[in-house]
């Protein structure tokens, strides 16, 4: 079957037939070597993420499940409306004194802080301050080449970046994220207004089955959850809004549904989740710009089990490497069309979705699936909705393209952009 299968390396074969979602995504086969880069700050710190065993990661999620249910998430929204008034406070100042906006560094503020309300009861401060605390951004980024190169020789990284021995002095490119963590869940225990956060909800979880759950297990998970959730919610959102600018009539039917909203009263200052899941076309507008950009853009490897694996008639015997790479799939004309090239939001509002939908795998799918997919989708359908009802946004030079590099993440950079205030009369 030409075009299906290319191989990328010695012992790994990329494969984007349709049915290769079934059998490998959902399938409890073991994932690749690769994801084994996650295990933060060191190999000591084995989370959801880098566990590649699919028994034992079942057993994590089931641990975690609790702390990312939406229900829970939902307890948090009025600290996240705080952070998301304060960003476009931020937002009004830039706008005032004429400043371009780089949503690179403002997105990124704000999946932070969102993420430090959600997971430890108090925002980081990015987005009040307006500065990169601890160069954690900056950081982030350059933990995402080390994955993209790194994770493909993880015996390398596990006997010297990766190693515990290093970890205690604070050298691995990982340390910001650890340390980030580490100053917050002392800044908890000192906190009086501390929630029932998702750190509490794993505590929670830990203390009544401590046979279960290991006490670093709750460490991990919130590395993870930090180390993976910002530059994701970051690079989704920028694409969201650049490629509206740049088809304007989908910028224009999305703003006319936001408006006719906010008139028949449907709209909070900050807009609530519940009231932007009302949108259609901002659902179908998200949907797409995870499709047409999804963040994570490296392969999703799993290991070809005992007895062989056939797909689309190719045999390929245990051990054998095989890959999903979302960025292929998503732009495959035998799923989404002829146009799947081209960022179309309509395609979402067919009658039946269901085949595209099951096809739609920027979170993963089967037992591997993202377990902050709630919370990126109640970070972004919020911050969405509320930045595109209040502002008029324009490129400060609409002929320049973004630039990104697809490392572990595709973090776009390079498209400053004016905003303006809209006035509601």
């Amino acid at each position: 079957m030409p075009g299906y299968f290319v191989r990328i390396a010695e012992n790994e074969v990329s494969v984007s037939h349709p049915d290769a979602v079934k059998q490998l995504l959902q399938a409890n086969i073991a994932k690749g070597p690769w994801y084994s880069i996650f295990s933060l700050p060191d190999y000591h710190y084995v989370n959801q993420m880098s566990e590649l065993n699919p028994k034992r990661h079942i057993e994590k999620s089931r641990n975690i499940a609790a702390g990312f249910a939406l229900s829970n998430i939902i307890k948090s929204e009025p600290h996240v409306d705080e952070i998301l008034h304060s960003l476009e406070e931020r937002f009004d100042e830039l706008s005032k004194s004429n400043e371009a906006v780089d949503f690179d560094k403002w997105f990124s503020f704000f999946a932070f802080d969102a993420l430090g309300e959600v997971t430890f009861s108090k925002s980081f401060g990015f987005v009040e301050t307006g500065t990169d605390i601890r160069d954690a951004v900056a950081n982030t980024k350059a933990l995402a080449l080390y994955i993209a190169v790194m994770g493909h020789y993880t015996w390398l990284h596990n006997l010297t970046l990766g190693n515990p021995l290093l970890s205690r002095i604070g050298i691995q490119p990982s340390s910001h994220v650890f340390d980030t963590c580490l100053a917050a869940i002392d800044a908890r225990k000192k906190n009086p207004e501390t929630r029932n956060d998702m750190m509490q909800r794993w505590l929670d979880v830990r203390a009544k089955y401590p046979d279960r759950m290991a006490e670093n297990e709750i460490f991990a998970a919130a590395v993870a959850n930090i180390g993976a959730g910002a530059e994701t919610v970051g690079a989704t959102a920028q694409a969201f809004v650049y490629y509206l600018l740049r088809h304007p009539h989908y910028l224009q039917r999305l703003r006319d549904e936001i408006d006719a909203a906010q008139d028949r009263g449907e709209l909070s200052p900050m807009v609530q989740y519940n009231e932007a899941q009302k949108l259609p076309f901002l659902q179908a507008c998200l949907k797409e710009t995870y499709r047409f950009h999804s963040a994570a853009v490296g392969g999703l490897p799993r290991v070809v089990p005992q007895g062989g694996m056939t797909i689309a008639g190719r045999y390929f015997p245990e051990g054998v490497v095989l890959s999903i790479n979302t960025w292929v799939f998503h732009r495959n004309p035998q799923i989404f069309g002829e146009d799947c090239n081209s960022f179309n939001p309509d395609r979402w509002l067919e009658t039946d979705t269901t085949y595209i939908d099951s096809f739609l795998i920027h979170w993963g799918a089967g037992y591997n699936q993202c377990p902050g997919r709630n919370l990126a989708q109640f970070e972004l359908l919020k911050l969405m909705a509320t930045l595109i009802r209040d502002y008029d946004i324009e490129q400060v030079d609409a002929k320049k393209e973004w630039v990104f590099k697809s490392q572990f993440t595709a973090v776009p950079s390079g498209w400053p952009c004016k905003i303006q205030r809209r006035s509601r009369d």
